[in-house]
């Protein structure tokens, strides 16, 4: 499931993208890999130990995103694979096109309201 929301910071609300995330951890590489219920598949080259398939999602999302990682963060999730992301955003503009992004990395299963 993916839902837009906001966070506050220093310089006042910035717009924000929930993701729901069905981690597969040892992968070969890291890449997005369509849907796993209502959960956006990320395959994970990293083992699930000691945080680095962690820190190997929030990785792979501030780059997918464009965004730094400190705006990436862990919302749930942190030994299981499935987890909640959030990622904050500068512009409205660039949560509509990560939520269009998500979306065709899902094969367009996810719909909006």
């Amino acid at each position: 499931m993916i839902s837009p929301s906001s966070s506050s910071s220093r310089s006042g609300t910035l717009p924000a993208l929930t993701i729901a995330i069905h981690a597969v951890p040892g992968a070969r590489g890291t890449e997005a890999a369509g849907a796993h219920g209502d959960a956006l598949r990320v395959r994970l080259a990293a083992p699930p130990v000691d945080g680095k398939a962690n820190a190997e999602l929030i990785r792979w999302a501030a780059e997918a995103f464009g965004v730094a990682r400190s705006r990436v963060e862990l919302v749930r999730g942190t030994s299981s694979r499935v987890k909640r992301l959030a990622v904050q955003f500068d512009t409205a503009q660039a949560l509509e096109q990560a939520r269009q992004q998500v979306a065709r990395w899902m094969g367009g299963s996810e719909s909006f309201e």
